[in-house]
């Protein structure tokens, strides 16, 4: 038989001649049976018998073929009887047959298999040893192995503690499977596919290297990939972020970080889409562009500017007022500009026309920050405002638009106001005596935000000629606390006009719109709210972060808001409805600060891991991360006129300015001290040399890596920096408190 062709005939003849051999062996071993139970006096003796005859049946149905020439189905036999035991019942030969330490082993396997593959592959294969942890755990669970699934979470935790904490946190009391059900983190990891980019060629390998090794774990991982996860596969030449140039600068990266397409949306890192169910992209459009003025506000300053023209002509090469404005401040109206009846603001006021004038003028006259030239960046020049003897009592500190004032939230439950130049302040109620500085008393616990209402230094009435000036300062100041309210305080009077109430929560962050009138607040409760100055209840409530709103922030045409969340994710909300347009997310900390640029393209935002994210806020896409900051929290952000120059200060007692323009991936690196030093100034073109010079001669301190972005750095003496804010003249203002 096992000479015949192949062909149906002799397929046919094999199956008949396999068949009647299985029924040959059959009779024998029953007409064996006789003898076999006769063997032995006892009952015991004939269970002997019969479990002997089992173990050996096989053997003697194999010779039994052999005898009788059924070669090929003598073969056929010898390998299903390798893989049963002595009883007959099936070998657990593969991993996928070893109960819940299948998913150990496997997972093992490919962690290892990674962490030795090329270096230029290694950093995104990484990215999906996370999801292959969470579904393996949970996997674990839902099968009842209650004993491998704490083994296996406790084996493989400590990979991930650095980036995923609260998650971690969430899955270990997970141990039954009513657990998988009932806990809201399985919900969102089982309910959703995890979404992560992979070059072609390092999926095709990764693939290749499990089916491979299907039988010790690789097919438990293929099962894994296929049933839970979303493997987008790029070409190098069609993806940037994926060009060998990129891949090569990322091996070099000190850390590893999400991209912001990465994971489940809505939930750590994600797409900048709002919807975790959906698998495409399509994003809301945005009207990015300067809200429209009104006519007749824009009628009157240009016929103010023609008149200070006249009265003060400029200087010989230098541009008009009226050019200027015609230059930068004047638009028409676009599609990409916002409808102004959508915001709603009061009817201007003279003191409306004053202020436009005088951001003509100072955006004119303004030091121009061109750039970086030959490496060097911009002598950007920082002044340093440091409260001394606070006992730890300063939450947070904020300057008026003016410069002339500056705040500081106190823990204690009242705000402190003094004057910048060290004037004493007045008072609009009489018979009241000027004071060094005024208290605000009216919280019942801590201040943790307070806001300078819109303003800006005006003209003094011998300069501008005019016998009566509006007065351009801000009016008004903003506070919120541990109590859940937020007050609205008169700068003149020095009382309390409003007390608003809605949150539910202590509230965290407070900022004024940039038209005045409106604001912004982010609290415990896990949302932020829109008021109005006029109105005691909010207007607006955005829902939808996982823990607490910490930080806000506002767009440049008041048509969007921003919110920074503990679950290190950035929401944009269009005002007008309420409505998420965007999620940012691949931060690996809390979100800590936000800023937009003057021009409404680009969006920044800080964590306390001490890194800054840049996003472009039409596509939603993360243009490059900038870091220098220790740990600790980079408490503000601000943005340069030109939007190509950010500054930023945080807890480790330093004050970095940050060039927009270069690229992400440029190369060079520097080290700097993390602990505030001595304030020497560091500059970007030097910082590779003198930041390693400087932890050569100060141990104190964990080195920090410092991207190619950094200008310079100007460390305090041990002086943390709440607040720091360009002018509209291109100064940078900075405060903070001295820690020793």
């Amino acid at each position: 038989m096992s000479g015949q062709p192949p062909g149906s005939a002799g397929t046919s003849a094999a199956r008949s001649t396999t068949n009647g051999a299985v029924n040959g062996a059959i009779a024998m071993s029953a007409s064996s049976r006789p003898s076999d139970s006769g063997v032995g006096a006892s009952g015991g003796g004939g269970n002997q018998g019969q479990n002997m005859s089992q173990q050996n049946l096989n053997q003697i149905v194999i010779e039994y073929l052999s005898k009788k020439g059924y070669n090929r189905t003598e073969a056929m036999l010898r390998n299903e009887s390798a893989t049963q035991d002595a009883e007959g019942r099936p070998l657990a030969s593969r991993v996928e047959d070893g109960g819940g330490s299948k998913y150990g082993k496997g997972f093992e396997l490919t962690r290892v298999w990674i962490e030795g593959n090329l270096d230029i592959y290694k950093p995104e294969l990484r990215r999906l040893l996370w999801p292959l942890f969470v579904y393996s755990f949970l996997n674990v669970v839902s099968e009842y192995y209650i004993q491998e699934a704490g083994n296996f979470f406790n084996a493989f935790k400590a990979y991930f503690e650095d980036e995923h904490p609260d998650d971690l946190r969430q899955l270990q009391p997970i141990a039954l499977p009513e657990h998988v059900t009932d806990s809201e983190i399985a919900k969102i990891y089982r309910g959703n596919k995890y979404r992560v980019r992979l070059s072609t060629v390092a999926f095709f390998n990764l693939i290749q290297f499990l089916e491979s090794n299907d039988k010790v774990g690789g097919s438990v991982m293929v099962m894994i990939l296929q049933t839970h996860m979303n493997i987008v596969t790029v070409e190098r030449a069609a993806d940037e972020s994926h060009s060998l140039a990129r891949m090569l600068g990322r091996a070099k990266e000190a850390e590893d970080f999400p991209a912001e397409d990465e994971g489940i949306p809505g939930h750590n890192a994600g797409s900048a889409n709002i919807d975790r169910h959906t698998t495409t992209n399509i994003l809301t459009r945005l009207k990015l562009g300067p809200l429209p003025m009104e006519q007749e506000l824009l009628e009157d300053i240009q016929a103010e500017l023609e008149e200070e023209d006249t009265k003060h002509p400029p200087a010989e090469g230098q541009r008009s007022l009226v050019q200027e404005f015609e230059r930068h401040i004047k638009r028409e109206e676009s599609e990409d500009a916002p409808v102004r009846t959508d915001i709603p603001l009061p009817p201007s006021k003279v003191r409306d026309v004053a202020l436009e004038v005088q951001k003509v003028k100072e955006n004119r006259d303004r030091f121009k920050i061109e750039g970086r030239t030959g490496g060097v960046g911009p002598a950007v020049s920082v002044v340093m405002f440091t409260f001394h003897n606070t006992y730890e009592g300063i939450n947070c500190i904020d300057v008026s638009g003016d410069n002339l004032l500056i705040a500081a939230g106190m823990a204690d439950h009242y705000i402190q106001v003094w004057s910048l130049k060290g004037d004493a302040l007045e008072s609009a109620f009489p018979n009241v005596p000027p004071e060094g500085s005024r208290k605000l008393i009216g919280h019942s616990g801590p201040v943790y935000a307070v806001s300078f209402s819109p303003g800006i230094a005006g003209p003094t009435e011998a300069s501008s000629g005019y016998s009566q000036i509006p007065s351009t300062n801000p009016q008004y100041l903003l506070s919120c606390s541990m109590d859940k309210t937020i007050r609205l305080w008169d700068l003149e009077m020095w009382t309390c006009l409003v007390v608003y109430k809605g949150h539910d929560g202590p509230v965290w962050d407070i900022q004024w719109g940039p038209y005045g009138h409106y604001f912004l607040t982010g609290s415990r409760d896990r949302t932020a709210r829109l008021w109005s100055q006029d109105q005691i209840v909010y207007l607006r409530l955005f829902a939808g972060h996982e823990q607490d709103v910490d930080c806000v922030a506002f767009h440049p045409n008041s048509a969007y808001v921003f919110t920074g969340s503990s679950d290190k994710n950035v929401r944009m909300w269009q005002v007008t409805n309420g409505v998420p347009v965007r999620l940012f997310t691949g931060h690996t900390g809390n979100v800590t600060s936000l800023a937009c640029s003057p021009s409404g393209k680009i969006l920044a935002s800080a964590d306390d891991q001490g890194t800054i994210i840049l996003w472009d806020l039409g596509p939603g896409k993360l243009l490059k991360r900038m870091r220098g900051h220790a740990r600790g929290g980079i408490w503000s952000l601000s943005w340069s006129a030109e939007s190509s120059v950010i500054v930023s200060g945080g807890m480790d007692g330093t004050v970095r300015v940050w060039d927009v323009t270069e690229p992400g991936n440029a190369a060079g690196q520097g080290k700097v001290i993390g602990e505030g030093g001595a304030g020497t100034k560091i500059d970007g073109g030097a910082s590779a040399a003198q930041g390693s010079a400087a932890a050569g001669s100060k141990k104190k301190g964990k080195e920090t890596v410092v991207t190619p972005d950094q200008i310079s750095a100007f460390p305090t003496k041990k002086s943390p920096v709440y607040k720091v804010k360009f002018t509209r003249m291109n100064l940078v203002v900075a405060s903070g408190v001295y820690a020793p």
